[in-house]
């Protein structure tokens, strides 16, 4: 575990996040990054946010998911950096980048509901997150 940051900022975890459910299937696609870039690029909450840390972020997420504790150690980092007010921002950013391929794998939904568990997100605001991404990925 050589790089890792000695404590990550709620933007750093928001971005540990959607890295994850990209990397969740073991392949993260060009339609997720291009989703997290954008994301990164374009919401109040990252306007300050240092992009360069983008690639240290996604690196300690990969070695974490190598690990046999990896994914319990990814959410406690996430927990301990993200307020509870940000928990259902970060859900929504994770659907996002789920959904921006038009398929959701069973890795995918698995760390989906995990998620849900671990930032303790409503049954039904989970749902209410989940069609909304949905609807924004939908094509003709």
């Amino acid at each position: 575990m050589s790089d890792f940051p000695p404590s990550l900022t709620p933007q750093d975890a928001l971005v540990a996040v959607m890295i994850a459910v990209s990397a969740s299937d073991e392949t993260i696609r060009t339609t997720e990054l291009v989703t997290i870039q954008r994301i990164v690029n374009h919401l109040p909450i990252f306007r300050d946010y240092d992009q360069d840390r983008l690639r240290q972020i996604s690196q300690t997420v990969f070695d974490l998911f190598e690990e046999e504790d990896g994914l319990d150690a990814l959410f406690g980092l996430i927990r301990e950096a993200l307020p509870e007010k940000l928990h259902e921002t970060a859900y929504a950013l994770a659907c996002d980048v789920a959904a921006a391929d038009g398929r959701l794998g069973e890795a995918e939904l698995r760390l989906l509901e995990e998620m849900r568990y671990e930032l303790d997100i409503d049954r039904l605001h989970a749902a209410a997150i989940e069609r909304g991404a949905r609807a924004r990925h939908l094509t003709v």
